[in-house]
């Protein structure tokens, strides 16, 4: 019989099963949408036995339509969005919704302890920034507005954690995600005591599980998981890994010449650091990655392709085919629109939010989407340039994420930049990725770096305009300028606050 190694992807907008061979090919994907709850302005959450039951359905659906026996599953991989909140009880039953990684209740507390320093103390100790969707900064939230709840947690959990839990009933935080919660000693790689008393919850300090590794079989699916499922009981779980990391194993990255742009609802541009360093040009952010003794170095904010799906919805919903066609009847940096891709969250400080400037009566719906576009990438490009000086000499820059679907998009990112673009055509990193660490978990493959040798996908490559690079510098140029006057804006209105 066919062997296969299943992947469950837990993200933003769809959870999705898929079952790969051993040479990395995908032999079926199902997906499931999931719902976003906002009960307030600034609240992400989700229901977590909502989830459960969604991951129940997607890959009883995986089976049913594949027809494969269980017995092919030789091992499960998950993959998920990063950082938020998934807490357990005393009990072991969920406590209340899940707060996302695009929560911003905390907004307030962030702004004080930037006030304090504390970003500045903790940075050496975390390689992280201090930010709404870290877990410290929603349990010192929850410390402060819901006591009640806070006192009662049993567990701390992120997403992939809590499925695996629901999956083999064995607790564990995975070490590629827990590394940027702020909770973590990354230096000294274990949780820190006094990284939680500074950041005020020393008290969930029982309530954090053992750390697991990304390929670590963390645990089997039980007889009830099985028969909910239709999985073989006793199937190896392994830990799993932050989607960027997938997404990173799956762009190819292996050393410090090449770095990966994920363009999705989050703007993130990543690479791979063999070390540490300090005194460095920006705090960029570090996290643990499934190869010990490297490191994922990334730079991120919410200012990506979900800020396209709000524009559309207002006009209609267009498809993206649509959305390209208009966009390539016009002129390339055809009129002086700017949109800011702010309606998530920025990279421009806490307070800015989105919007579009320069618009006039003439004016049509194509020249806001072609700014909608451009908006995007000068967002990207905000963290792409503070990478490449943390990793010098590279020269070409890989691409992944929806975007990168749609050729018009992707010619506007290599026109801006000035790079050489490298898509690879993996429809679902996130899913692959876990394919790959629940390999390795299982045997088949000895490192990370051999169940990448042995993918084979091709590659589109897409080269800059050099005659629109100096056209696109100067509006680039506009879009900083446009920032740097509307955070002199914003620093009025506080002072008036005060």
């Amino acid at each position: 019989m066919q062997k296969f190694w299943l992947a469950i992807d837990c993200g933003g907008t769809y959870l999705k099963a898929g079952l790969y061979d051993d040479t990395g090919q995908e032999y079926h994907i199902e997906r499931h949408a999931l719902q976003t709850l906002s009960t307030s302005p600034g609240y992400a959450e989700r229901d977590m036995n909502d989830l459960w039951c969604s991951c129940v359905q997607t890959i009883k659906a995986l089976l049913k339509n594949t027809r494969i026996r269980s017995t092919q599953i030789q091992g499960i991989g998950i993959s998920a969005q990063g950082k938020g909140l998934f807490l357990l009880d005393k009990q072991d039953q969920p406590l209340g919704n899940a707060i996302l990684s695009s929560d911003r209740r905390a907004l307030t507390i962030v702004k004080r302890w930037q006030e304090e320093k504390i970003p500045e103390k903790i940075y050496p100790i975390t390689r992280q920034t201090v930010w709404t969707g870290h877990p410290a900064s929603i349990l010192r939230w929850l410390k402060k507005n819901d006591r009640r709840r806070y006192d009662d947690i049993g567990c701390v959990m992120m997403a992939h954690d809590y499925l695996r839990w629901r999956l083999t009933e064995q607790k564990g935080c995975e070490k590629s995600n827990i590394s940027e919660s702020n909770l973590y000693n990354i230096v000294a790689e274990h949780y820190d005591p006094q990284l939680m008393k500074l950041l005020g919850v020393a008290e969930i300090e029982h309530a954090l599980p053992p750390v697991v590794g990304s390929t670590e079989i963390c645990g089997t699916i039980t007889n009830a998981v099985a028969k909910l499922t239709g999985l073989a009981e006793g199937t190896p779980v392994v830990g799993g890994v932050f989607d960027v990391v997938s997404t990173a194993i799956c762009a190819g990255l292996r050393d410090e010449h090449t770095i990966n742009a994920v363009m999705g609802t989050w703007a993130v541009t990543t690479g791979l650091a063999n070390q540490i360093k300090d005194h460095e040009a920006h705090p960029y952010v570090y996290g643990c990655y499934v190869q010990d003794g490297q490191y994922i170095v990334h730079e991120a904010s919410p200012t990506s392709s979900a800020n396209l799906e709000w524009v559309t919805a207002q006009f209609g919903k267009m498809g993206f085919d649509e959305i390209n066609q208009a966009i390539e009847a016009l002129p390339k940096v055809s009129s002086d629109v700017i949109f800011l891709p702010f309606l998530y969250g920025s990279n421009a400080g806490l307070d800015m939010t989105g919007g579009f400037y320069g618009l006039q009566s003439i004016h049509t719906k194509a020249h806001m989407l072609q700014a909608v576009y451009e908006g995007v990438v000068f967002s990207h490009m905000t963290h792409i340039t503070r990478i490449l000086e943390r990793f010098t000499g590279v020269k070409k820059l890989r691409v992944t994420g929806g975007p990168a679907h749609s050729k018009i998009w992707m010619q506007i990112l290599a026109d801006v930049s000035g790079l050489t673009l490298e898509m690879p055509k993996v429809e679902e990193t996130a899913c692959l990725g876990a394919a790959l660490v629940a390999q390795v978990g299982t045997g088949i493959w000895a490192t990370i770096q051999e169940a990448q040798a042995q993918l084979t996908y091709p590659i589109n490559v897409l080269e800059p305009d050099r005659s629109a690079y100096t056209a696109y510098q100067k509006k680039y140029r506009h879009y900083q300028y446009l920032i740097e006057a509307l955070q002199f804006y914003h620093t009025r209105i506080n002072q008036e606050k005060r």
